[in-house]
């Protein structure tokens, strides 16, 4: 008798990773649990038929079989088995069948022996070392004009997805595109790998935190390490040179499960972040050459995964041309243009009714035509699948293929182009030629990364290795990040910093007071090591431990009596409290923005039993609402410290004990509660509409009530912020084709003006009248004339500047007039308003009158 059970590919994953983790208990496992876990969610959760002893009869081999035996370089077991479950729809398995499958799985991962790492353009070989392709003296548009003209159409299918396949006959190796580097070397996508010599890499603090130090260098910076480390384990055979990082959609909504990824709600940070980390990552190599290849990722209007029975595969986006312009495109386009970045991938999700993925003019026309994308486009992982399946934007798979290489497409995450472009092509559907574009776009970049030039090891970064990972100064480097990335809340009285001579006992409380993991977010690698809140706090003083809550569910009161006996007898008391990857996540949207189960009310007890200071430390990746603690006198400081990265627990003790004077500030909105009730989703307008009662995002767009506004952070410093120098007046030069411009709204269309090195100067003293050395972050703010479309306030500008104690310091400020100074008219046409702006810092305002060389515009 078959006895079968409704499952997925998570479950059996499950099984065979909690039989692992039973029987290893190493965090290597839990970190291949947590990946499996996330390319399932890619894979689109498939609910399939299957028989339940097919997962413990894959299970058992597979964790039994000996790790030392496994080929570092090709997929673990674990990802294979994973694959293959997700491809099996109401399947049933026979006895002979499952040992076929288990070789299978067995044979790809077996060790291909001690051969040295494969690599095209080899000089060893004389079928293809003199072939045009191979001569890095051509230029590389005629190389690879000479290699597609060589290749077939069976061959060039093979290329066209992820997993690309070799081409033995022309010397051409298999190559996994898909690695990430989101803050670190990640083994989420299967092209990297930790093992052997590559044990782990240097986590730096989630996207998030770093973004809340609005260091701009130090964006670039982190950059830099991340490539010298992937360089470095690309050379050793366990990475790629392919990294689809960074994530720079819009924090739109504070639910939005994946927004720890992002650098906020505003589209000018998350612009210049994305060109910064581009070039760090890339290198800004002279002669178009690159050290690794960057993707900015998700194009476009892409920020929910699953809510309210909404999820990225089905959701279509509806969204104006006013606020893809003003909003959505703009850390995009920067990415392109400022930033240089050699891939940009399209999103699931439709918009405006169109798949991403398959609208030319949001790839052909916008990313590779306005923008001058010198690179490929790629799909997020099966999006090409999921227009056809999910969504049925195509009646045929062959259309679908069609469709999106038309649109653009160069490379698919997903076999489905591999499988369905040739019947495309017997169709009439699409052309080889119409391949060939796509190949020109990947394989020009392979080339520009060194991939066609024969051994790594006599390249430019051909001398990393394992000595340059996870070295002492990136160690450094990552906890430089996440103390700068730490935001003072609160501090009440003052009750920070604390004092190791004053404070010689502290409790420390709290789900998330002792956690490793959960410290580095998502899209993570292996970390070279840890610090725990608890370990780092212990450095300082002597601690009392007790959670209080077993996880950050919190679902009972069952421990708090000991965690309000050690805030009794403490002389002071720090709850790290939060959030993890279970309440916020890809493919998880939150539904509340307070903290879970009973953690508020473990706060309040805790505070109100405590004879000393009472410190909240807040880990999330969102928003939280936090307004009782903030309300509540007994808790006299509040820090928020994001998803801190490997040093994490250093950083936050630092802070805690002044070590470090905190300079932090919010790159997103911390809104009430109640304001979810207003704002669906699924509504993707940014501007307010009070008609309707609906109240707007971002600091941008909505006035309303909110726990901490964008921007809000504390330091130990008073930092008093003068504008010394700022014009009254400044005149915008107009094009001389465009004298007769007119216009109804006395407002110059952006492409009417000269806007070349049209910069607005301003000159800020920043004085430190405190007793501390610190950090300070000038936001400069600006407000355009009333009656256009522009938001109530806008950050034209940003600088962090370190400023000693009792010292004055005069900061140059730019402003580009036309990128900053412009808003967006309701049919996407991006204006200058003329007249009076408001500029905002801190608590100075000036006043800055806009004209044109043609006077008062006439009506």
């Amino acid at each position: 008798m078959k006895t079968t059970v409704m499952t997925n590919s998570s479950s059996c994953i499950v099984v065979i990773v909690g039989i692992d983790l039973l029987l290893r208990r190493d965090d290597a496992s839990w970190q291949e649990a947590h990946h499996v876990f996330i390319n399932n969610q890619k894979a689109r959760q498939v609910d399939m038929d299957v028989h339940v002893n097919l997962c413990l009869g894959l299970a058992i081999p597979i964790i039994l079989l000996p790790l030392p035996y496994i080929n570092p370089t090709s997929p673990s077991p674990l990802f294979i088995t994973h694959i293959v479950f997700k491809k099996m729809t109401a399947t049933t398995i026979s006895l002979p069948h499952l040992f076929l499958l288990l070789f299978f799985v067995l044979a790809v991962s077996w060790p291909a022996g001690n051969a040295l790492k494969l690599f095209a353009c080899d000089p060893r070989n004389a079928a293809v070392k003199d072939l045009p392709f191979c001569k890095i003296n051509l230029p590389i548009a005629d190389r690879v004009r000479d290699l597609i003209g060589r290749l077939t159409l069976k061959e060039k299918l093979g290329l066209l997805v992820n997993n690309a396949t070799a081409v033995p006959r022309l010397g051409i190796v298999e190559y996994e595109w898909w690695s990430e580097a989101l803050h670190g070397v990640s083994n989420v996508g299967p092209g990297t790998r930790f093992g052997g010599d590559f044990s782990g890499a240097t986590a730096f603090p989630q996207v998030i935190t770093t973004a809340a130090s609005f260091n701009a260098s130090l964006w670039e910076e982190i950059g830099r390490v991340v490539s010298d480390e992937a360089r470095a384990m690309y050379n050793g055979g366990w990475a790629g040179l392919t990294y689809w990082s960074p994530n720079v959609n819009i924090f739109r909504d504070p639910r939005w499960g994946r927004g720890q990824e992002t650098p906020g709600e505003d589209p000018i940070v998350a612009g210049e972040y994305a060109a910064r980390y581009v070039r760090g990552l890339q290198g800004n190599l002279p002669g178009d050459r690159l050290k690794v290849a960057a993707c900015c990722k998700h194009y476009t209007a892409y920020d929910l995964d699953n809510w309210s029975g909404v999820d990225r595969f089905h959701f279509n986006a509806k969204v104006s041309r006013q606020e893809m312009v003003d909003t959505f495109e703009v850390p995009f386009r920067q990415c392109v243009m400022q930033g240089k970045v050699a891939s940009v991938m399209c999103s699931y999700n439709q918009v405006n009714g169109i798949p991403t993925c398959a609208d030319p003019r949001l790839l052909k026309d916008t990313i590779r035509g306005a923008w001058r994308l010198n690179g490929y486009i790629v799909s997020d992982c099966d999006s090409v699948g999921v227009f056809y399946d999910n969504q049925h934007y195509t009646a045929t798979p062959e259309e679908a293929a069609a469709d999106a290489i038309k649109a653009g497409l160069d490379l698919d995450c997903g076999p489905f182009l591999a499988v369905h472009t040739q019947g495309a092509v017997e169709r009439g559907l699409l052309k080889e030629n119409d391949i060939d574009s796509a190949l020109v776009n990947t394989l020009t970049v392979q080339m520009r990364l060194g991939m066609f030039d024969g051994d790594s090891s006599a390249q430019l970064f051909g001398n990393l290795g394992p000595r340059d990972v996870c070295t002492p100064a990136n160690q450094e480097l990552a906890l430089e990040a996440a103390r700068q990335g730490i935001v003072l809340l609160k501090n009440h009285g003052p009750s920070l910093p604390l004092s190791p001579r004053r404070h010689r006992t502290v409790a420390v409380i709290g789900p998330n007071s002792d956690v490793t993991v959960t410290m580095i977010g998502n899209y993570a690698g292996i970390a070279c090591g840890y610090t725990t809140p608890l370990q780092g706090i212990g450095r300082y003083t002597k601690t009392i431990h007790q959670p209080g809550c077993p996880n950050v569910h919190c679902k009972n009161a069952h421990h708090f009596g000991d965690a309000i006996s050690a805030a009794r007898e403490a002389d002071a008391t720090v709850l790290v409290m939060g959030l993890d990857q279970s309440i916020e996540a890809e493919f998880k949207d939150r539904e509340g923005l307070l903290l879970p189960g009973y953690q508020q009310e473990l706060v309040s007890k805790v505070a109100a039993a405590s004879k000393g200071p009472i410190v909240l430390v807040l880990m999330s990746g969102g928003p939280i609402d936090v307004s009782f603690a903030e309300h509540d006198p007994r808790v006299g400081a509040i820090l928020w410290v994001g998803y801190p990265g490997q040093a994490g627990g250093t950083a936050i003790a630092d802070v805690l004990f002044g070590t470090h004077n905190p300079g932090g500030k919010l790159p997103m909105t911390w809104y009430t509660q109640d304001y979810l009730s207003k704002v669906p989703m699924t509504t993707m307008d940014m501007r307010s509409n009070l008609a309707k009662g609906y109240p707007g995002r971002t600091y941008r767009f909505y006035k309303g009530p909110v726990v901490y506004p964008f921007g809000h952070g504390f330091s130990y410093s008073n930092f008093i912020q003068t504008l010394t120098s700022a014009p009254a007046i400044f005149t915008i030069p107009v094009d001389g084709r465009h004298k007769n411009t007119t216009t109804t709204t006395n407002a110059i269309r952006v492409t009417h003006a000269k806007c070349g090195g049209l910069s607005l100067g301003l000159q800020v003293d920043v004085r430190n009248a405190g007793s501390k050395d610190g950090s300070h972050t000038l936001l400069v703010y600006s407000t355009p004339p009333v009656g256009h479309w522009g938001p109530h306030k806008q950050l034209v500008a940003f600088k962090k500047v370190q400023v000693p104690a009792g010292t004055q310091l005069r900061v140059p400020i730019n402003i580009h007039v036309c990128k900053f100074l412009s808003v967006v008219d309701k049919s996407g046409i991006r204006r200058i308003p003329m007249g009076q702006h408001s500029l905002h810092i801190g608590d100075v305002k000036h006043l800055l009158s806009l004209q044109s060389t043609l006077g008062v515009i006439k009506s």
